[in-house]
């Protein structure tokens, strides 16, 4: 197997020397996400649930990429610049999974890259 680099215009240019995501074998391993707006290049910055809905809108526009979708993640990573927004992320959260939910992790960190509100990253399979 050899890791291959994925790539999409649907989501942020990555702001660093990493990728948007990396396939391995039938596993999908995408960067952390920050509510950038892949069209303007606007980050979401007033409002929680924006900002979680475009985070997880570039997650899903990479996973789409590499040949899978959001009902195929099983592990996902959020971070909050305010732990007191976990209620308000968790809303949106669920609207992205309904059924058969990953495992995820959820921490307050200390800053976020642009001071973004979120960060979001996953983990997914490519059904075969």
């Amino acid at each position: 197997m050899e890791k291959v680099v994925i790539s999409t215009n649907n989501a942020p240019a990555a702001i660093g020397p990493y990728s948007q995501a990396i396939k391995f074998g039938n596993l999908v391993f995408t960067s952390g996400q920050i509510p950038i707006n892949p069209q303007t290049g606007e980050l979401v910055t007033n409002d929680v649930k924006l900002a979680a809905r475009q985070s997880l809108e570039n997650v899903k526009a990479i996973l789409e990429a590499a040949g899978t979708s959001m009902d195929n993640v099983i592990k996902t990573v959020i971070f909050l610049k305010d732990i007191n927004d976990f209620a308000a992320v968790n809303e949106v959260y669920g609207e992205y999974f309904k059924d058969k939910m990953p495992a995820r992790s959820t921490v307050q960190v200390g800053k976020l890259p642009k001071d973004a509100l979120v960060e979001i990253e996953a983990i997914a399979y490519i059904p075969e």
